[in-house]
């Protein structure tokens, strides 16, 4: 496989050929912006490779303990965490369940010391409702991002993945012997 330096050089090598095309595409610099972020930030932090101990999950630090369950629940390059859409849907699932327990146990500290209502299901449908029909052209646009930064890993590991075995199999292989007299 790639080591993590090679899938950081792929990241840049292809960001600005995504942004261009992004913007080819969209004619429109915000969502050219999400696009563009999103796959540099799937590309350096928020890849496959989370399901390891891996430059990515080194980058984030301290708050990497959060990605500990999420390694011990995929096999490494599982279709699960290395899929193409699957591996990014789910990791985005995981870290906003990661920042709705957060919310969730600030908006309880705040509670406890100024004692307002907070409507959990109401909030909730507000921010869905808002994502889908206010802000769905950003958020399909910070998804694809996502999902190629992603793919670009993805998609390096397994075109290495099959030039190794190819290159095993022609090494294994008996060669044939000659009929010279």
């Amino acid at each position: 496989m790639p080591s993590g330096r090679t899938h950081d050089r792929i990241t840049l090598w292809l960001f600005p050929g995504i942004v261009g095309i992004s913007y080819l595409v969209t004619r429109d610099g915000e969502l050219t912006l999400l696009l563009g972020g999103g796959f540099f930030f799937a590309g350096l932090m928020f890849g496959p490779d989370l399901d390891i101990y891996s430059i990515q999950f080194k980058r984030w630090g301290i708050l990497g303990v959060i990605w500990l369950p999420y390694q011990k629940l995929l096999r490494h390059r599982s279709f699960l965490s290395h899929g193409l859409i699957i591996g990014t849907v789910i990791r985005i699932l995981y870290l906003l369940l990661w920042l709705f327990l957060v919310g969730v146990l600030v908006v309880a500290i705040a509670q406890l010391f100024w004692g307002f209502e907070w409507n959990w299901q109401h909030f909730t449908l507000a921010v869905i409702k808002l994502v889908t029909e206010v802000y769905w052209p950003e958020a399909i646009a910070l998804f694809v991002g996502l999902d190629l930064g992603a793919m670009s890993h993805s998609v390096s590991d397994w075109i290495c993945s099959s030039s190794k075995k190819k290159s095993k199999s022609k090494r294994s292989k008996p060669k044939p012997k000659s009929s010279v007299k």
